[in-house]
């Protein structure tokens, strides 16, 4: 072999490495700029590492143009749009540092604003793409960030990126669907960290006004109807905080960890990607809803929902329970629901002769307006619950790692949304002593 094949062998093996590899985008680029410098059509910034890009773009069949981040080895995988409500009608849009407020701002071609990062007035504002996706802007001399992208979600969540509620400053952070895959406008579906009133997080994927998917709560360790979880948490851990001054969860991704994002499809899926470096692929690691049972409240009120019984719609009704109307019910409509057989005997003086009765392997049903404590034992929760006449049920609110169960949640009115689930937690129902 020549020298000559040996150098053209080297030089395309090179290349091609440059070509797989997220860090071969930062070549020759920067992922940072300040006042008297700006990004237009065309250009881009790339994070430190490579694996982010910035610029202009337009999303399928679309000729608007938009602003936004995406993975360097994914054009199509874009995870942040700047101007979603204001698209550009050409390719004279022009990124930059208000000379005067330090603001980062987007212009069209006549010079209109078309977005703002609206951040604190600063005289030296640095502008830069980090290796995590976030676009900041940070104070030169300080290093604080005065404005930061993973503040303002849109329909993508990245590693560090966080959902839920800022308890003390009232901000909110949620996932919104892009309305088509031609407008990354917010569509019909947004997912949020639900906490009500009992500090027990929980996924809601809501279409519009109407709770569309639910994840089950939070156990400590994975939300109760997404055992799927436990699969990726050792490459992706997920956190959850539940305190006075936030309720926010996020996930984080180890050193040497394949690229990730979760995503809310404008069909309303929730999905986990995973990137497959040997086939240049994303694969789908979670989707939820799974199946017809993730549908929220699809047995309604008292009604348990089966995956695998086709035969009976895949909705029967607890036990001691019966269809609310038979007649809607055989004709596979089952979103009434069902209701008891025989009346709680519970008088509130310490007469109550009920018990409870063991539903196994099940995601929890909506904690919307369950109470929680954490600090008693399981043990304790039956009794609680027993001394309460309104308590219709009542499940351990934390798993502990090798497999034990501790705190209390407590349902007082219709047990709704529930299913069977793989690696499913117990439910302890209410009946009837005759029904026991």
């Amino acid at each position: 072999m020549t020298a000559v094949t040996c150098s053209y062998i080297l030089s395309l093996f090179s290349f091609t490495f440059l070509l797989l590899s997220p860090r071969a985008f930062a070549v020759g680029v920067t992922d940072t700029f300040r006042k008297g410098q700006n990004v237009t059509d065309g250009e881009t910034l790339i994070s430190a590492g490579g694996t982010f890009t910035l610029g202009f773009f337009s999303p399928g069949a679309s000729t608007k143009r938009y602003l936004g981040i995406w993975f360097s080895v994914s054009a199509e995988a874009v995870c942040w749009v700047a101007n979603r409500d204001r698209p550009l009608n050409n390719t004279a849009g022009v990124l930059l540092v208000a000379s005067d407020t330090g603001d980062l701002l987007l212009l069209d071609g006549p010079g209109q604003v078309a977005w703002s990062s609206n951040s604190p007035n600063t005289s030296s504002a640095v502008v830069q793409l980090q290796e995590s996706g976030n676009l900041v802007v940070h104070d030169h001399g300080s290093k604080t960030i005065l404005w930061q992208s993973f503040d303002h979600p849109s329909n993508t969540l990245l590693p560090g990126m966080k959902m839920g509620k800022n308890l003390w400053t009232g901000d909110e952070w949620y996932l919104s669907s892009w309305r088509s895959p031609d407008d990354p406008s917010p569509g019909d579906f947004r997912r949020v960290l639900d906490y009500s009133t009992t500090r027990l997080p929980e996924l809601i994927l809501w279409q519009r006004d109407a709770k569309a998917y639910r994840t089950g709560p939070w156990n400590g360790r994975w939300f109760n109807g997404v055992p799927e979880a436990l699969t990726y948490a050792h490459e992706f851990p997920l956190q959850v905080t539940a305190s006075a001054s936030e309720v926010t969860y996020g996930y984080t991704a180890k050193r040497g960890a394949p690229l990730t994002r979760v995503v809310v499809t404008d069909a309303g899926m929730v999905r986990r990607f995973v990137w497959d470096a040997s086939s240049l692929a994303w694969k789908i690691f979670f989707q939820g809803p799974r199946d017809g049972c993730d549908t929220y409240g699809r047995c309604g009120p008292f009604g348990l929902c089966d995956a695998s019984a086709a035969s009976s719609a895949f909705c029967s009704c607890l036990k001691r329970f019966s269809p609310a109307s038979p007649p809607t019910w055989n004709m596979r409509e089952t979103s009434g629901g069902c209701r008891r057989n025989v009346v709680l005997n519970c008088h509130g003086d310490g007469t109550a002769t009920d018990g409870f009765v063991l539903v196994r392997g099940v995601k929890l049903p909506d904690t919307h307006n369950a109470s929680v404590d954490t600090s008693i034992s399981t043990e304790e929760c039956r009794d609680r619950c027993l001394a309460n006449c309104s308590c219709l049920a009542y499940a351990s609110a934390e798993i502990q790692e090798g497999g034990g169960e501790s705190g209390s949640i407590m349902w007082t009115d219709g047990i709704i949304d529930l299913r069977y689930v793989d690696r499913g937690q117990d439910l302890y129902l209410r009946l009837a002593e005759s029904e026991l």
